[in-house]
């Protein structure tokens, strides 16, 4: 039951926001393609925010399988209060009109999650279960790839002339030349308590 309810709802979240697109737009976009696109992205996006309200409310409320998976995974139990928290604003962030560049912050942040947690349940050895947050960031990967125009930073096309190799030559180098310092900069003891 709790399933046909889930997928329900994400089927109506999915069609309201289809519509609430052809607002948003100046002009609508037109055609069939367009109309498969937004219901797409419209999916995804629903998805995605679903995941993080629902897996805010799990972690706000300290459920017995969020405990359970995170001490399994060696993670501190206050991680559940900051992922939680900042699970609830990127859900609606998603889904909110505007604010493009905060739409990319929780993007980033929900795929950094979910291949962080893919990851985590990797390296444990966890077989099979780091399946559904790879899943799911292949999700969030959709939704960003078929968000509308409205919903995107506006586009800044960089001059011929700054695309040469030597505009990525110079930040790798920079990089490596960090972590050379950071490598022979190690500390030599524990932490002071």
């Amino acid at each position: 039951m709790a399933t046909g309810f889930v997928a329900s709802l994400i089927v109506i979240a999915t069609l309201a926001g289809v519509l609430a697109s052809r607002r948003e737009e100046d002009v609508p976009a037109q055609g069939r393609g367009a109309l498969i696109r937004s219901i797409a992205y419209w999916f995804f996006t629903v998805f995605v925010a679903f995941e993080l309200a629902a897996g805010a409310l799990w972690d706000l409320l300290r459920i017995e399988y969020v405990r359970v998976a995170l001490a399994h995974l060696g993670y501190p139990m206050y991680l559940l209060v900051i992922l939680g928290v900042w699970r609830v604003p990127g859900a609606l962030t998603l889904l909110v009109p505007h604010f493009p560049r905060l739409k990319e912050w929780v993007y980033a942040g929900a795929f950094f999650e979910y291949t962080g947690a893919a990851a985590s349940h990797l390296l444990v050895g966890d077989h099979g279960q780091w399946a559904g947050p790879l899943i799911f960031s292949g999700f969030t990967l959709l939704s960003w790839a078929l968000r509308p125009a409205p919903r995107r930073l506006p586009g800044v096309a960089l001059p011929a002339t700054e695309k040469r190799a030597i505009t990525w030559a110079v930040p790798i180098v920079t990089v490596a030349a960090m972590l050379v310092v950071a490598f022979f900069t190690l500390p030599k003891s524990a932490p002071p308590h």
